[in-house]
């Protein structure tokens, strides 16, 4: 039985966009993160959001670090996505707090406190998504396991729901399935730019 071809176009875009990730140094890395604190916490600001679902970049990821420990600081609740044993591909949710994050499964970094549940991201009003890239249209390229698809349709239809990329990961085109969830903007460390999508 053959592939669809927009999962197919899917993977052989997935394979070359963390190609070029794994191209990125640490200071390319850095900067990044310099750049999307400043463009996120504008949005966050804007919004007046006073909870904002966002995660810890790992590897060649552009750097959210800076960008939690600002909002963090400025009082705002952070809320992190935990990888659980019996969640399938599913994402629970936790309180960011300052230097109590440990590994956790999947490579990624976890808060320490205690799991709010899958449903704690409807208490988010700005939920900052990873991915590989995305397109005006609003289409996300994450990186196959539906994690995020699953989250931001559980996510309340106001909240605003922005991808974090670097400036060259902003594409014409991003091939799309039908349970594939939309973004309304995508961020990079020079730019945020509303995208097609239409849900606000």
């Amino acid at each position: 039985m053959t592939e669809p071809a927009e999962r197919t176009g899917k993977q052989d875009l997935r394979r070359r966009m963390l190609m070029a990730r794994r191209g990125r140094d640490a200071t390319e890395v850095e900067r990044a993160g310099h750049g999307l604190a400043e463009q996120a916490a504008a949005l966050v600001e804007r919004v007046g959001a006073s909870t904002v679902a966002a995660y810890l970049a790992v590897a060649a990821e552009p750097e959210t670090g800076l960008l939690i420990d600002r909002l963090s600081a400025q009082g705002i609740t952070v809320l992190l996505p935990l990888v659980r044993n019996g969640n399938g591909n599913d994402l629970d949710w936790a309180a960011f707090a300052p230097g109590e994050t440990q590994a956790g499964r999947l490579g990624l970094m976890e808060p320490t406190g205690p799991p709010l549940g899958v449903t704690a991201i409807q208490s988010a009003e700005v939920i900052c998504c990873p991915g590989l890239g995305g397109s005006i249209e609003g289409h996300r390229l994450g990186r196959g396991g539906g994690f995020y698809d699953r989250a931001l349709a559980r996510a309340l239809p106001a909240a605003l729901r922005c991808l974090m990329l670097y400036d060259d990961e902003v594409l014409a085109d991003v091939p799309n399935e039908p349970h594939d969830q939309l973004v309304d903007v995508l961020v990079t460390p020079t730019r945020t730019i509303t995208t097609s999508a239409g849900r606000h």
